[in-house]
């Protein structure tokens, strides 16, 4: 029997026996259900259910007129959301966590056996269909054959490295023996997801079929009514590659080169999945599993692995937002409108309709409405293409997508998103002309960056519900989305927003109406702080290195020519007038602004910029026409404090002014917002790990040295509450 002592165990855990549900359809075959009462959304590999499969096998095990056994979830698109997070985040212990492994482990091989790859007399058949993530995908690959509900939702992946972790429940052993070793590296090292047909051609599943058919053909393949081919088997791809030491050597090292040079060492999991895998194939079974457990010790408890889970949880928790405070749900909106068909405002746009809703995009510009007509028509292409969209979903999606140079159709509409001029007035004037078209109970959502919420709403009528939905460029790829609270707006207006931010694929985070909300404000003097050191002579490629090794996506520098050094240089002076001296902006752009280069969209600002052969953007180093600059030296570690701490002083500040709710909501916004290091935890987590008595006395050192120090007048003067967490010997996140 397995044993879990010592793991979390939820607080609504129901009785044994309650998660797994076991039918015999007929004779011979036996399907068990996974359906925890206790988790009605979707079941998890918790405690309670693990329990219970285990005792499930046992007596299917003892049952000698068993011949074929089905496992599937409650629906044909729900099966388990892989293993308990709550559990894994609760292990402080590396011996609690080999336990844990090692009898999970020991309950998947159980079923392997069972099965007739094992040498058992059961054929074993995982009918799955939706998300199929982590220790779901486990189990399946512990089946002798995998059917799945061919559906744009359906997919395999292991993204354990995501967690700070590696699929050590038999994923790290058994996906390279299925499909190969190179392409299993790039699942295991990457969280790449199989969707249906890709995991078919791959041989990670041996079927697909339509949701609706997939109980019934997963009973036809279990008592041998349809026989598959197990896809697994490689043949001679497996001796000259799987199993060759020689190609197995190469295939390491290209993939340890890879994954170094894109987390710079900060992140232990993925190289200690590689050296697992790569093995794999090669050694026994039992071998390759006691191999995963040994990896998993020092993971486990690993701070990067901490931090990793808490952010997974925290943004979970976000989720939770697109409720009332009183946890009743909201309607979801089905109709909106976005005014503005610039680069934001068409990508939100693109973005509502292949969500699913029907959206009209309004501008007076046709060849702006034409450039997002095509762009939306390009980005959908792509999508199926890549088969992430069926071709009905694909043709959905432009359907859903008009455009129009009036207000007609905008009485219909739940929604409103404008993107237009950072102009108080131009702002104000849009949302009033549609606040007199659009229905009484509409959300009028303004994606400013710098302006008011309240300002905005002070001359519309129903300032309830007038709310800032601020997202970040590029609109596809960055995951937060600010949810601006204005001082009357209603809590049903932010929970709506919340849920079409949730809808949309995005992380939401509620802040205060306050200048530049969090996420602007909190950048802003790293930014500042980057560009008076290249003023004063440090090299701005050493700065971005700097920073990057320090863990950030990319450098300053690089930062401010993506942004623009237009907008960087608005923004700077919209901080500069709310906030004063501390946020005086340096003036060191301001010849380049003048003369249009830009940054990347010009060609040229601190670097020049040039397009290659696939549209992306090169630099070909420093630009020769940077403003004169002094001969300032720093070590790099001298210019990380000097950026970071400008954040981390001005985090606290902000949470200080309850910007946003806690210390976890600050340090969630921080991570996908700004792309702080992930695997630090935040801002303020980072600022607990140097301990607030080293913050403070390093700021109080930054104060009087370095670049134009009279002009940072307050900008190193340690927050309230750092010099109080000082004084106790606290930390940011002790409550959390």
């Amino acid at each position: 029997m397995i044993d879990l002592t010592g793991i979390h165990v939820p607080d609504n855990a129901p009785e044994a026996g309650a998660c797994v549900r076991i039918e015999r359809p007929e004779e011979g075959l036996v399907r068990l259900v996974l359906d925890p009462p206790h988790r009605p959304k979707i079941a998890v590999f918790d405690v309670p259910l693990l329990r219970d499969l285990d005792q499930a096998l046992e007596g299917i095990a003892a049952d000698k007129s068993v011949r074929g056994l089905v496992i599937t979830g409650r629906e044909p698109l729900s099966f388990v959301a892989g293993a308990d997070i709550e559990a894994i985040a609760e292990i402080n212990d590396s011996e609690v966590a080999a336990k844990f492994v090692r009898e999970v482990q020991g309950l998947f091989q159980r079923l392997y056996k069972l099965g007739r790859r094992g040498r058992g007399r059961i054929l074993t058949v995982a009918a799955v269909g939706g998300p199929v993530p982590g220790g779901a995908t486990e189990i399946c690959l512990a089946c002798d054959r995998i059917v799945l509900a061919d559906h744009p939702k359906s997919h395999l992946r292991l993204p354990e490295v995501m967690l700070g972790i590696l699929p050590a429940w038999g994923g790290t052993s058994r996906l390279p023996r299925r499909i190969g070793l190179p392409l299993a590296l790039d699942g295991i090292l990457t969280g790449k997801t199989f969707r249906a047909k890709q995991a078919l051609r791959a041989g990670l599943v041996d079927r697909l079929t339509k949701p609706e058919y997939l109980e019934r053909i997963a009973a036809d393949v279990a008592t041998g009514r349809e026989r598959l081919r197990y896809r697994g088997r490689r043949g001679w791809k497996s001796i000259l590659i799987d199993r060759n030491p020689i190609a197995g050597a190469l295939i390491a090292g290209q993939a340890q080169k890879s994954v170094l040079a894109k987390t710079h060492g900060h992140y232990p999991a993925p190289l200690a999945a590689l050296a697992v895998a790569v093995r794999a194939p090669r050694i026994p079974l039992r071998d390759s599993l006691a191999a995963e457990i040994e990896a998993v010790k020092p993971l486990a408890t690993n701070p990067v692995t901490k931090n990793l889970v808490t952010i997974y949880r925290m943004s979970e928790e976000a989720k939770k937002l697109a409720e009332l405070p009183n946890g009743s749900a909201v309607a979801q909106l089905e109709r909106g409108a976005v005014v503005g068909a610039g680069v934001m405002g068409a990508a939100i746009a693109s973005l509502m309709a292949e969500k699913g809703l029907s959206v009209r995009l309004r501008d007076l510009d046709t060849s702006q409405l034409d450039t997002a007509q095509a762009e939306h028509e390009r980005e959908i292409d792509k999508k199926r293409k890549r088969r992430r969209l069926e071709r009905h979903q694909a043709d959905a999606a432009l359907d859903r997508f008009e455009r129009t140079t009036s207000a007609e159709g905008f009485a219909r509409c739940e929604i409103v998103i404008e993107a237009v001029a950072e102009r108080l007035e131009v702002k104000r004037a849009v949302l009033g002309e549609l606040a007199e078209l659009m229905p009484e109970g509409a959300i009028l959502a303004t994606n400013t960056s710098s302006l008011s919420v309240d300002r905005i709403a002070e001359t519309l009528p129903g300032p309830e519900r007038v709310v800032g939905m601020h997202f970040f460029n590029p609109v596809r790829r960055m995951p937060l989305v600010e949810i601006v609270r204005g001082s009357k707006t209603s809590d049903e207006t932010v929970a709506k927003t919340a849920k079409l931010a949730v809808r949309l694929g995005k992380t939401p985070v509620v802040t205060k109406d306050v200048a530049g909300f969090l996420v602007n404000r909190v950048l802003g003097p790293y930014l500042d702080e980057a560009m008076r050191l290249v003023a004063a002579g440090i090299d701005p490629k050493a700065i971005d290195k700097a920073l990057v090794d320090f863990g950030m996506p990319m450098g300053p520098c690089e930062l401010i020519d993506e942004v623009g050094l237009d907008i960087a240089s608005h923004a700077g002076a919209s901080l500069e007038a709310a906030y004063g001296e501390r946020m005086r902006a340096c003036t060191w752009l301001k010849p380049l602004v003048e003369a249009g280069r830009l940054g990347k969209k010009t060609g040229g600002g601190i670097f020049v910029w040039r397009k290659d052969k696939q549209g992306r953007a090169v630099n070909l180093g420093l630009s020769p026409k940077l403003p004169p600059r002094g001969s300032l030296e720093l070590t790099e570690n001298a210019i990380i404090d000097r950026l970071v701490l400008a954040m981390v002083n001005e985090a606290a500040r902000a949470l200080e002014e309850e910007v946003v709710r806690g210390p976890r909501e600050l340090d969630l916004a921080t991570i996908f917002g700004t792309g702080f290091a992930p695997f630090r935890g935040g801002v303020l987590r980072y600022a607990d790990t140097l301990g607030a008595k080293q913050v403070v006395e390093r700021l109080r050192a930054l104060e009087s040295t370095g670049p134009e120090p009279e002009a940072r007048v307050g900008r190193f003067q340690p927050a309230g509450i750092l010099s109080g967490l000082a004084d106790s010997n606290g930390t940011f996140h002790a409550s959390t």
